[in-house]
């Protein structure tokens, strides 16, 4: 699979955080498709193919903010982890909670891997990179 084909849904409500993401990726030359959800609910509608105006092919990754309104990152990661055709989502949780409830509750719902963001940096730079090598050296599930 080439880093060409993965798509990235970026589960997030705050505008700034959104921008500085995708400043990020387009400055590391990332040209990947970037999808935007405002909060869980839209995020499904995205994900099942729902959604009445954009909707998010296989393969994916998703960077998910725990702290989102209408549904919450923590319900967002119950539903898709019950859901059949969404179980095997590959999903980083990127977040202002340093709450070691709040990391113990996403790892047990298989998250591959959880960010503070005051932790990423100011220009996302480290995020990036680890994307970047993410989904250049591992294989993801297949299309359905």
């Amino acid at each position: 699979m080439s880093n060409d084909s993965v798509n990235l849904l970026l589960v997030e409500d705050d505008a700034v955080d959104a921008e500085r993401i995708d400043r990020a990726l387009k400055g590391a030359k990332i040209a990947n498709p970037i999808y935007h959800a405002w909060d869980g609910v839209e995020a499904l509608e995205m994900l099942r193919g729902t959604h009445n105006q954009k909707n998010v092919p296989r393969p994916y990754l998703i960077l998910l903010d725990l702290k989102l309104p209408r549904m919450n990152g923590h319900k967002f990661l119950e539903e898709i982890r019950c859901d059949p055709e969404l179980h095997d989502s590959v999903v980083f949780i990127l977040t202002t909670s340093d709450a070691e409830r709040d990391k113990v509750a996403a790892y047990e719902q298989n998250v591959a891997g959880y960010m503070v963001k005051s932790r990423a940096g100011d220009d996302f730079l480290r995020l990036v990179a680890l994307l970047d090598n993410y989904w250049r050296i591992v294989e993801l599930p297949p299309n359905k």
